[in-house]
């Protein structure tokens, strides 16, 4: 596919999981794509990549710029920098629940921020935000990620709001739990990795967790041309979790 040719992409977070299938899959279908990361040593070509720390605004509008400077302007933003917590609400001291919505949430404020005058000289502009669905369900020991991601949820439709005049759509993308480094690592650390994987396993009704290249998928289609009409929409990527209510497996 080449629905992408001609457009500029810039992809947060790109360098791994969900941000670098991303990044790959939107430059497979035509698109000239760059990736900021605090780290993107790993990234290549085709790809571009600019280091930046989105908890810093200096940083974040440095390497807004210098990537639209590289790829001749933006048509589209994909917000996906982020880090996990777990937790009740008890769990996480003031200053881990400021750092979690200072990535989550301000991270992608500031992007956006810099990303907007380049935005609206584009005919085709659009932002999709990752967000998750521990926006919408209610799972235990995510109270502090839950909350940046409802932020997340709320964040995308005021801007949908906003910007919709300009002719620049906002969405979202609501993973149930995909299979990234991020959630490697936390089986890792489990008692029973064995165990917890089957776990979150079994709660997606799919039977299996979300792969990084069908929350791609749900991006780009988000990201494209074909979705010129849809705006303030999240798009579940879940294996039916939010809306599926099975009954139990006859054993």
């Amino acid at each position: 596919m080449s629905d992408f040719e001609g457009l500029r992409a810039l992809v947060t977070g790109g360098a791994s999981g969900i941000g670098r299938a991303t990044a790959d899959l939107l430059a497979a279908r035509g698109a000239r794509v760059a990736v900021l990361d605090l780290d993107p040593a790993d990234v290549d070509e085709p790809l571009l990549a600019h280091r930046a720390d989105v908890t810093d605004d200096t940083s974040v509008r440095a390497a807004v710029e210098r990537a639209a400077e590289d790829l001749g302007g933006l048509d589209v933003l994909v917000n996906n920098a982020g880090i996990g917590a777990q937790g009740t609400v008890e769990d996480n001291d003031d200053a881990e629940w400021q750092r979690v919505f200072d990535v989550n949430v301000l991270g992608m404020v500031r992007t956006a921020r810099a990303a907007l005058p380049h935005l609206r000289r584009s005919s085709h502009a659009a932002i999709v935000n990752t967000c998750s669905i521990a926006a919408t369900a209610g799972l235990p020991r995510r109270a502090l990620y839950s909350a940046t991601k409802g932020a997340v949820y709320s964040l995308t439709l005021a801007m949908a709001a906003d910007h919709v005049r300009e002719g620049i759509r906002v969405n979202c993308v609501n993973p149930g739990t995909v299979d990234t480094p991020w959630i490697g690592r936390l089986l890792d650390a489990a008692p029973d990795p064995a165990a917890e994987r089957a776990a979150l396993e079994a709660r997606q009704p799919t039977g299996r967790l979300v792969s990084a290249a069908e929350v791609a998928g749900a991006i780009a289609y988000l990201a494209g041309p074909l979705s010129g009409a849809t705006t303030g929409t999240a798009l579940a990527v879940d294996g039916g979790m939010q809306g599926l209510r099975l009954r139990p497996v006859d054993r």
